[in-house]
């Protein structure tokens, strides 16, 4: 009778064992599912980027991007997304850490403007942030351009006297590419908020943009780190920027 329990309970104990090791691999899998759109995010990005700086004279000016501390890419933001939801876009923003870029964290633009600034096409927008005010903008959950901060249109090309005026004066600069053409864009009423359920995807629980951005708490997986390096390849400072 005694061995008959023992081998009853040890056979309860290893189905036991066997669902929870069902329930863990689900878990596994469900993570590597989430963390690939993480990744393609990152690829995204980093292709739009690419394609614009690699624009004959219509990409972003290289003095205004070695100005930047910090760049955003919103990449396929399709207007519809505005109308249901109130959200148009899904993006990425890596800041200058010494010589090199942070890992990127996970933002959400929307908001009804920027619906009546794009057509039916989908629309990517960049957005530099020149100075510590704009990046302090960055690190809070949510914030509103053309009210919390003003955003202006980016300079383009060899636009060299815009391109003074901008690093002067800017706190952010904004731009749109949009069936190919890539322009400066003034941006209002745009509200720009931290993506939590990418962030905790890709980093984990209650990681916060600024333990991203400045901290340098976080080591993004290597995938995730396409975007970051994109802007390394365009944009590299060797001594720290004066600030303005």
């Amino acid at each position: 009778m005694k061995l008959r329990n023992i081998l009853s309970l040890t056979f309860t104990f290893i189905f036991i064992l066997s669902l929870g090791g069902v329930t863990l691999g689900q878990e596994k899998n469900e993570g590597a599912r989430d963390l690939k759109d993480e990744i393609k995010q990152s690829q995204k990005a980093a292709k739009v980027f690419t394609e614009i700086m690699q624009a004959p004279d219509k990409a972003i000016p290289k003095d205004i991007l070695d100005d930047a501390e910090c760049v955003a890419v919103f990449p396929d933001v399709l207007k519809a997304g505005f109308i249901v939801g109130g959200r148009g876009g899904r993006g990425l923003a890596s800041c200058r850490i010494g010589n090199s870029w942070s890992a990127p964290i996970y933002l959400t633009l929307g908001g009804g403007s920027v619906g009546l600034q794009i057509g039916a096409q989908s629309t990517d927008f960049v957005l530099l942030f020149m100075n510590k005010e704009g990046v302090d903008s960055l690190l809070k959950s949510k914030f509103e351009l053309g009210g919390d901060i003003s955003a202006a249109a980016g300079p383009v090309g060899r636009q060299a006297g815009a391109s003074t005026d901008a690093r002067m004066n800017a706190k952010i600069l904004s731009y749109s590419r949009s069936k190919g053409l890539f322009a400066g864009l003034e941006l209002k009423g745009v509200v720009i908020e931290t993506n939590k359920d990418d962030m905790r995807d890709a980093y984990g629980p209650n990681v916060t943009a600024k333990d991203v951005l400045r901290e340098n708490k976080i080591k993004a997986p290597a995938e995730i780190r396409v975007f970051p390096k994109t802007l390394a390849r365009y944009s590299t400072r060797s001594g720290p920027k004066a600030s303005n």
